[in-house]
């Protein structure tokens, strides 16, 4: 299949690759450009582990095409972190032990970003909803939870 030329933005940088019209953004931000937080899981949408912002909002980068996101804002795990200094979300995630495996983790936090950043306040309940496409195997939610109220109440 022939390649097309196609332009990325993500995390502030610009990216001018040629992919084939299938490959999906999750394949072309861990294989083209390096950056593997995002993590492909179940491949069908249903876990979030490939979850990433685009304009600020949560998609499942395994079932997104790459050519979809084009002309679009697209940020990773690895673009949240501000000149080594870890994001709120990340610093209040590792402070609750809300990291297992860590598998789940980048997309629960972008996740998360998303919700904060709709809602700087949001009840426990409002979070819950908001990460229910976020499947974590390794901490039964609650570590997770306390995590993002944490950050939206600034502790970290």
């Amino acid at each position: 299949m022939k390649k097309q030329l196609i332009e990325l933005r993500v995390n502030g940088e610009s990216f001018e690759l040629a992919v084939e019209p299938q490959k999906t953004l999750l394949e072309v931000v861990r294989e083209d450009l390096g950056l593997t937080g995002a993590k492909e899981a179940c491949g069908t949408g249903e876990c979030g582990a490939c979850t990433v912002l685009i304009d600020g909002k949560p998609i499942l980068s395994c079932l997104t095409l790459a050519i979809e996101a084009q002309g679009k804002k697209i940020t990773t795990i690895e673009g949240l972190a501000k000149n080594s200094d870890l994001h709120p979300l990340q610093k209040a995630f590792i402070r609750y032990g809300a990291i297992q495996c860590g598998y789940c983790t980048s997309g629960m936090i972008l996740n998360a970003k998303s919700i904060l950043d709709e809602n700087p306040k949001p009840s426990r309940d409002e979070i819950l909803k908001g990460l229910e496409g976020n499947l974590c195997r390794c901490t039964g939610y609650n570590k997770i939870l306390e995590a993002v109220m944490a950050a939206s109440t600034g502790e970290d």
